[in-house]
């Protein structure tokens, strides 16, 4: 057999094996059930198309319509744009995050810090440099302590440092330039933090704040335990020990029954003598000093 004749006994067997596979493939296939493909419906979200502070005003550069799967939808969300158009924000939103009721606030309420003061609650502001500050890492949404020196000028002794309040959150830190201009967990150079506090925590730390130096200590946001200390005084510094507390004033005895049974008179606390005073008598060339009690 010449090498034509090999070459198209090659060619024709390939062919036949091609064929049978083919047709062995499509059975395979033609057998397959079926399978219905679901289209995903989609809903209109209104997101944010850039990062957004907390307490900015909306406006309709600021937000965007986008596809949302129908059946993971958010809870709260808005369907057009002019539902939030001129409503402030309470919390920071992220770019393309979903807004919801939850994070703005009332056309009534305005935009600004404000409609971010949960019910119930108040924001003070407290003077700060970059060591009370604890090295501008006291930013908005960490969790700190507030501490204030009083210093006794006539007793050195007798100045103490404590703990007025424990945990509570900060709103804002520094300008809005700062807070703009600050990427996260980088520090802020602020010279003012205004902390979310209770109307009473916010009467301790303005007392604070006018007798004494306050400082801030930051702490972990899962540490929630409040922080309960007794204060350390000056002395404590040396190793002296604290001042003992007052003895209690002694309880009269009660009357128990005589031999005879008449009951006796309580005992009563014997009076302290008084001061003795020393007079000087001077008789003739004589000088003599006499106590009179």
């Amino acid at each position: 057999m010449n090498r034509n004749k090999r070459t198209a006994v090659v060619l024709a067997v390939a062919i036949a094996l091609a064929a049978v596979a083919s047709v062995g493939m499509y059975r395979l296939v033609s057998r397959m059930p079926a399978r219905d493909t679901a289209v995903m419906k989609t809903v209109d979200v209104v997101v944010a198309q850039h990062p957004l502070k907390l307490g900015a005003r909306l406006t309709s550069d600021d937000v965007k319509l986008a596809k949302w799967p129908a059946d993971s939808q958010v809870p709260g969300t808005f369907a057009t744009v002019a539902d939030v158009v001129d409503r402030g924000l309470i919390n920071d939103v992220g770019e393309n995050e979903p807004l919801t009721q939850a994070r703005l606030a009332s056309r009534e309420a305005g935009a600004g810090l404000p409609p971010s003061i949960p019910k119930g609650m108040r924001a003070v502001s407290v003077k700060v440099n970059e060591v009370i500050g604890v090295a501008g890492f006291v930013v908005p949404g960490t969790r700190v302590d507030v501490m204030v020196t009083l210093r006794n000028s006539q007793q050195l002794q007798d100045s103490i440092t404590r703990v007025v309040v424990s945990n509570v959150q900060v709103l804002t830190a520094g300008t809005r330039y700062d807070q703009e201009n600050a990427k996260d967990g980088k520090p802020i150079p602020s010279t003012v933090v205004t902390l979310l506090v209770a109307p009473d925590d916010g009467e301790r730390i303005a007392l604070a704040a006018s007798e004494g130096q306050v400082m801030l200590t930051l702490r972990n946001p899962l540490d929630t335990a409040p922080t309960a200390t007794t204060g350390v005084r000056t002395g404590a510094l040396f190793g002296q020990p604290a001042a003992a507390p007052a003895p209690a004033p002694a309880k009269p005895r009660a009357a128990r029954p005589a031999a005879h049974g008449q009951p006796v008179q309580p005992q009563l606390p014997a009076v302290p003598a008084g001061k003795p005073y020393t007079v000087e008598a001077i008789r003739g060339a004589q000088r003599t000093q006499e106590i009179v009690r």
